[in-house]
């Protein structure tokens, strides 16, 4: 039987111990400022990003990689030795599920699965498939439960400031005013129908460690749907004081196993700014 290889977009926001810990392969997508192209998480980070738009004024661009890109990554593992099974951003907010289908069609041993989802969404796949693979279910017997997995998954986040949504050309300069004039936070959902598109939930108003609680509770509380055994609360860079917070606030709305903590990476963050707080969980 072939070994199966888990490969990811830089996009799944696992810190660098848990990619470690569940064999996760990750491919970076762009960052572009200016006139220099950086690798997501390998030669830019998002808190340099955030220094350059104070400082500057300027959000970077973003790309998928090429498929090029994937076609080098893929053949890293040969064909008669290894199944790749690559779990992508959502195909309805970047290319990259494209190019990487592209690429996988001129291989004959990589398997493409778009997340529908975005961040840490397509991590939690992801860490579902390495226990699936220590449970010793063969690759398609993973690709089918993942897809159906996919369908329970639940991501949302709470954002303090639209300024990055605005800049980045995702909601409109009057939206934005009126909004942070109002100190109005908005929460997002991610819609697997639509492929990982966002939509917007409920609105909020107050300081985000005044708000997330609020927003975790109207998540979380009273719920008997939640797969229990983990949470995933990821932020896009906040004060240790709210992340610990933020850790507590969901261990008391619901009775958790495991609470993991990740940072996003600049493709994530520099679409929503910093003190960006999520969670994202499996429904029964």
């Amino acid at each position: 039987m072939k070994k199966i290889i888990l490969s990811a977009d830089s996009t799944c926001d696992l810190s660098s111990d848990l990619l470690e810990k569940y064999n996760i392969n990750t491919l970076p997508l762009y960052i572009n400022l200016y006139d220099k192209e950086y690798k997501d998480m390998i030669d830019i980070n998002p808190d340099f990003i955030y220094e350059y738009y104070e400082n500057n004024k300027v959000l970077p661009k973003t790309a998928a990689p090429s498929i090029g890109d994937y076609l080098k990554h893929f053949k890293k593992w040969g064909s008669s030795e290894y199944d790749i099974i690559h779990i992508s951003i959502g195909s309805g907010i970047s290319a990259s599920y494209q190019n990487a289908t592209l690429a996988a069609n001129e291989l004959d041993n990589v398997n493409i699965i778009d997340s529908k989802s975005l961040s840490t969404g397509s991590g939690a796949l992801l860490i579902e498939a390495f226990e699936m693979i220590n449970d010793g279910k063969s690759k398609d017997e993973i690709i089918k439960n993942i897809e159906a997995l996919r369908e329970k998954l639940n991501v949302s986040f709470v954002i303090d400031s639209l300024t990055y949504l605005r800049e980045g050309g995702r909601l409109s300069a009057l939206q934005a005013f009126g909004a942070n004039l109002l100190n109005i936070k908005p929460s997002i959902f991610v819609s697997s129908e639509k492929n990982g598109q966002m939509d917007v939930g409920n609105k909020y108003r107050g300081n985000i460690n005044k708000v997330f609680p609020k927003f975790f509770k109207d998540k979380l509380y009273n719920r008997d749907d939640i797969d229990l055994r983990r949470i995933y609360l990821t932020h896009s860079g906040a004060d240790e004081s709210d992340i610990e917070l933020a850790k507590n606030t969901i261990l008391s709305l619901n009775n958790f196993e495991e609470v993991i903590i990740n940072k996003t990476s600049c493709t994530i963050s520099s679409h929503c700014g910093r003190n960006t707080f999520g969670i994202i969980f499996l429904k029964k």
